[in-house]
């Protein structure tokens, strides 16, 4: 009786033995889309187990030159896995885009009238602003644009708060800590957060496009699981979790 079972763990243990562990570092912003992403990749790449970190992109950065054990680097734009290359700690080969970011003001306060970006800004009942941190976080820098662009930079500095990331920028204003901020599409979309407050979206010429791209490290590089992974970032499975969440398509 006991050659069934021992056959039985025999054959889990193999089959544990050729699954392949993949560490994916992503920007924040893809925090909330991550979990119905991984469940189509699990259908894409059965053998495949995904372990994941988030942060802001540039800081994500910092920590791979630094070491970091990432085999794949979601990034909120194309700077930083850029810089990866350019810095011999990425496969130049596996730069990869496979979305477009979309940025939206975001208020929780009922009182509070969502006419327009710039009028809504200007509303003397706003006090503080939510963005993201604009030397890290793609999502912070095309905030600061935004501003820029509608010559209000200088003027509302001051009322500004900076999360790490602009998952802590949309934290901020779901905590009543800012009256508005801008975040991430993919936040005001997700389960969580779908049914709190109103926001409307920020003209895409209003700030440089966030193209969203992927590369593996020069650790990942070696992983066939790493490798179909960015292949299924561009498949029609992963583009509709994708949509789903308010990212548009890469550009072509």
């Amino acid at each position: 009786m006991l050659r069934p079972v021992f056959f039985l763990f025999a054959v889990l243990v193999a089959s544990a033995a050729r699954a392949e562990i993949i560490s994916i570092a992503a920007a924040s912003n893809f925090s909330v889309a991550l979990d119905a992403l991984h469940a189509e990749f699990k259908k894409y790449a059965p053998k495949a187990s995904v372990l994941v970190a988030t942060g802001a992109s540039g800081s994500i950065v910092a920590q791979v030159r630094n070491g970091a054990p990432y085999d794949v680097f979601l990034s909120a734009d194309l700077d930083f896995p850029k810089a990866l290359i350019k810095d011999h700690e990425a496969d130049a080969k596996s730069l990869t885009t496979f979305a477009t970011g979309r940025l939206v003001l975001w208020t929780t306060r009922p009182r509070l009238e969502l006419k327009s970006v710039a009028g809504t800004l200007r509303d003397p009942a706003v006090k503080k602003i939510a963005i993201a941190n604009i030397d890290t976080a793609p999502y912070g820098r095309a905030a600061r644009s935004v501003l820029e662009k509608l010559d209000l930079w200088t003027e509302l500095k001051a009322r500004i708060v900076v999360g790490e990331n602009v998952t802590q920028a949309a934290q901020f204003v779901e905590t009543g800590a800012a009256d508005l901020g801008f975040v991430a599409m993919a936040a005001v979309l997700s389960p969580k957060l779908k049914h709190q407050g109103r926001w409307i979206e920020v003209p895409a010429e209003a700030y440089p496009p966030m193209v969203h791209a992927a590369v593996l490290t020069n650790r990942g590089a070696k992983k066939t699981a790493a490798k179909e992974y960015l292949e299924f970032l561009r498949t029609p499975m992963a583009q509709d979790v994708l949509k789903r969440y308010g990212y548009g398509p890469a550009p072509r």
